[in-house]
């Protein structure tokens, strides 16, 4: 282990005098949302410290700079070395008298504290900068720049009454807390997505979109033809989840209902599981006649065709030959224009073919018939986005008559600029 870290650092100190490093070769590679931007990562104390390394080497494939900042103890369990080959940048681990503390602050947009102990929040609730990360973080509070603390210690210890208000003080703050996963009593450190999700609207957004409530659906429905086989698509609900994730981070209460999805849900929201349409409709009226909702995005792909008769049990598959008849499901966005005045985002999966005019003309004859204020269409006849893709390309339609395109983009970058969309529309609506 000795002789692997002796040659770790001889092999750093010759890159560096070569004035390249294996970061280079991976910075950007994701997209450009970071593009200019130098963010700091904090590290404290606790065990899942070694993930920070992929999140540090995630925000570099966005396009960020990345300097790292390690308490004192975080130092007993990973080797600085480790980060300062992850990111390609010198680690601060003590700020001893100089300004460097002062320098990262002004220099870097925004403090990302992953993990953080419960005594690393609480000390910075209470202004206590005894270590390089409670400093810094002391620094940017001064400055009113962005930070984003990822909780991470055992359950009692961030339940505990005084640990709970500092949590409280800081969001109060704007500081974005990224809600752990709680499991075997532990708060865990959250999936690399959640807490990317974090970084990128707490940079670029920040709290636009607190004090909204929004209803979100997302994924596929499935309508069973008996107790084994169904009829369903292929949506993933990607989307949807990048939007309702894009909505939390960015203050907006958000409960989202999904049908059967291919990835997991976000932990920190209200969601509402459904198999088929009829179950979508109904939760999503349900929702509508016991809460307050500002916006209702319909970014679930539900069948439109389910069976007229479930047999009991299952089919034989041994029959020459099996005759089905299908019925339409009922049309939610219509559905729930008889008791919600309120704003109606829909979507149009439409096979265009790679023809921008069909796919506009499409996307209008919905945004008329179906009761949408706001209709975001995507060519689906397009084999490298939108259905269980992570990309997606969209042009953006509203009823006033403005349009916006976006051009193939992860689909995180989409839902930031779907949500624009519904924050200047609903600003508009108030003037």
């Amino acid at each position: 282990m000795l002789l692997f870290y002796c040659g770790l650092c001889a092999w750093v100190k010759w890159l560096k005098k070569l004035k390249w490093h294996p970061a280079i070769e991976i910075k950007g590679k994701l997209g450009n949302v970071f593009l200019g931007k130098s963010i700091a990562l904090g590290v404290t104390s606790s065990v899942s410290l070694y993930k920070s390394v992929d999140l540090a080497r995630e925000l570099i494939r966005l396009g960020a700079d990345v300097y790292v900042v390690m308490s004192p103890e975080a130092t007993k369990y990973v080797t600085p070395r480790l980060f300062e080959w992850a990111t390609g940048n010198d680690v601060f681990v003590d700020f001893a008298g100089e300004v460097g503390h002062i320098a990262l602050a002004e220099i870097c947009d925004a403090f990302v504290i992953a993990p953080a102990t419960a005594n690393t929040i609480a000390k910075i609730a209470q202004g206590v900068s005894d270590t390089s990360v409670a400093v810094l973080a002391q620094s940017f509070l001064g400055l009113k720049k962005p930070m984003v603390i990822v909780p991470a210690a055992h359950y009692s210890l961030l339940t505990s009454p005084p640990v709970s208000e500092a949590i409280k003080k800081l969001e109060k703050l704007d500081v974005t807390i990224v809600p752990p996963v709680i499991e075997e009593r532990r708060a865990k450190y959250p999936p690399l997505e959640e807490i990317v999700a974090a970084v990128e609207t707490t940079i670029l957004r920040g709290k636009d979109l607190k004090g909204l409530k929004f209803l979100i659906t997302a994924g596929p429905t499935r309508e069973p033809l008996d107790n084994v086989r169904f009829l369903t698509n292929s949506s993933s609900g990607k989307m949807g989840l990048a939007i309702a994730r894009e909505a939390y981070f960015r203050g907006a209460e958000v409960t989202l209902v999904h049908g059967p999805l291919a990835v997991p849900t976000p932990y920190y929201m209200k969601s509402i599981s459904v198999k088929t349409t009829q179950e979508m409709l109904n939760a999503v009226l349900a929702e509508l006649n016991s809460e307050a909702y500002d916006a209702v995005v319909l970014a679930a792909a539900p069948v439109d065709f389910r069976f007229a008769d479930v047999a009991e049990g299952k089919i034989s598959s041994e029959v020459d030959r099996l005759s089905v008849v299908m019925v339409p499901t009922p049309k939610i966005s219509l559905e729930i224009r008889k008791i919600f005045k309120g704003l109606v985002v829909g979507f149009a999966a439409e096979f265009a073919e790679g023809r921008f005019d069909d796919l506009v003309l499409k996307a209008k004859e919905k945004l008329a018939k179906r009761g949408f204020n706001i209709v975001v269409a995507n060519d689906i006849s397009k084999p490298d986005i939108g259905f269980a893709s992570e990309y997606n390309e969209v042009v953006v339609l509203t009823d006033k008559g403005e349009s916006v395109v976006v051009s193939k983009a992860r689909k995180a970058e989409v839902a930031r600029v779907i949500l624009d969309q519904i924050l200047k529309y609903l600003k508009t609506k108030e003037e």
